[in-house]
């Protein structure tokens, strides 16, 4: 049975549109406990800013900071932008936050340089911060001043390259691919662009012929894609770096009966997740949203406690393939 794509994108449309002796690192498997945060006297409060409610990935990353309010006994606040692309709201949303006194932020920033220097004031305020999903840029936060923010996130280009390397695995001499980037000034739109290009630049029968950003979203993901292909008909593999992008480009795909391409996607939405059931997506990527939110709470209650944290917090991702759900 076929998945009717239209009226999944049209559900989502509406859900809106020093040195230092810390580790430099920590992996964590799914399902791995990796904290034992005693419960405070006092009732921390943390806020969870993420780039939007519009994209489900950022519903599953919530429902996992409130699993850590729950088990930590904290008082969390959610502040979400309108859409991924809407940095200065984000930026005012920390403003206000810093107005209200919380005592940490747990932020997915849209872009990784724009939300430095109120990050920094929130510093000075005495807030503690944690950095999960989308990584700041480690230079720009030296030269403003603000000390490293422990991050939580995945291997996006690793993670990336295992997908663009299933769809691209057996193509022909002379195939064709594209690739539907992020935010260009988003780290993890960057790295995923990086993994997606190193998996067809090992393959000599594969030539890249269009990268064009669709900013995150499901409808930018069906009008680039229509562009590219308009301008390259030819095409028969598409890495989209999410979901959102994905899906948009399958309608668009279905719509011109091109069911010939393959098509990989990442975040491993519900959505997708059916459509790769139903053999219209090749491949998603798992990078358990909700396991990041999690995590990121956890580790703010840490700092709160003046414990020692990881820099990095690496999330294992898997591969979703219709063979590994049947």
């Amino acid at each position: 049975m076929k998945l009717a794509l239209p009226v999944i994108i049209a559900a989502l449309a509406l859900v809106a549109c020093g040195e230092s002796s810390k580790p430099a690192s920590f992996s964590v498997a799914p399902g791995t406990a990796v904290v034992d945060v005693a419960p405070s006297a006092k009732v921390l409060k943390i806020a969870l800013v993420m780039k939007t409610l519009t994209n489900p990935f950022f519903i599953e990353m919530e429902k996992g900071a409130r699993r850590a309010e729950a088990e930590l006994k904290v008082e969390l606040q959610v502040r979400t932008a309108a859409q991924e692309t809407s940095i200065e709201q984000q930026i005012q949303i920390v403003n206000d936050l810093i107005a209200a006194r919380v005592d940490a932020i747990v932020i997915a920033p849209g872009d990784s340089n724009s939300l430095i220097p109120v990050l920094q004031k929130a510093s000075s305020a005495g807030i503690k911060l944690v950095n999960i999903d989308n990584r700041l840029n480690p230079q720009a936060v030296q030269q403003a001043g603000l000390a490293p923010l422990p991050f939580v996130s995945v291997d996006n280009e690793q993670a990336a390259y295992a997908a663009a390397r299933f769809i691209a695995d057996g193509a022909p001499p002379g195939t064709q691919a594209a690739i539907l980037e992020g935010i260009r000034s988003a780290d993890n739109a960057q790295q995923r662009m990086a993994g997606a290009r190193r998996a067809f630049a090992q393959s000599k029968a594969i030539t890249v012929v269009a990268s064009e950003s669709a900013n995150w979203k499901i409808d930018e993901g069906y009008a680039v894609t229509k562009n590219i292909f308009q301008t390259n008909p030819q095409v028969k593999l598409l890495f989209a770096a999410n979901d959102m992008m994905a899906l948009g480009a399958l309608k668009y795909l279905q719509e011109s009966r091109r069911s010939a391409v393959k098509v990989a996607g990442y975040d491993a939405l519900d959505e997708a997740v059916a459509a790769v059931k139903a053999g219209q997506l090749a491949v998603t990527v798992d990078q358990q949203a909700g396991e990041q939110g999690f995590q990121g709470v956890s580790l703010a209650v840490r700092l709160l406690h003046g414990e020692s944290v990881p820099d990095v917090m690496l999330i294992d991702t898997r591969l979703v393939t219709r063979k590994g759900l049947n």
